[in-house]
């Protein structure tokens, strides 16, 4: 039996953003912080040593996996690739209707239209 996605929830936010990075296909460290800096207007930035910590749990957890190695068309450097795998997929599914949940509460929609007017 596959594990429980809602086993692995709330998702910390560097999880969620890096899971998202991933969502769109496979990425290498730098293309991961470009990503989640974009996607965060630049409130969420990865030092190297941080995001392969993040890589690293994510990896040992079964969120992330190591994309097959790639060889660059004239060039030596070899860039490590992830991919999200199924339960990856899976938990941010969960983490995102989980979130879509609480942003839709009653509680949560009045204050979002009072800071609106």
């Amino acid at each position: 039996m596959s594990p429980d996605p809602a086993e692995q929830l709330p998702l910390k936010p560097v999880d969620l953003q890096l899971l998202l990075a991933l969502a769109d296909g496979e990425l290498h460290g730098y293309g991961l912080v470009l990503a989640i800096d974009r996607a965060t207007d630049g409130l969420l930035k990865l030092d190297p040593g941080n995001l392969y910590r993040v890589i690293k749990r994510l990896l040992d957890e079964g969120l992330v996996a190591e994309a097959p190695p790639r060889r660059p068309a004239g060039g030596e450097e070899r860039r490590r690739y992830y991919r999200m795998t199924p339960l990856g997929r899976r938990v941010l599914v969960a983490e995102l209707r989980r979130l879509q949940s609480l942003v839709g509460s009653p509680a949560a929609r009045a204050l979002i239209d009072g800071w609106a007017t």
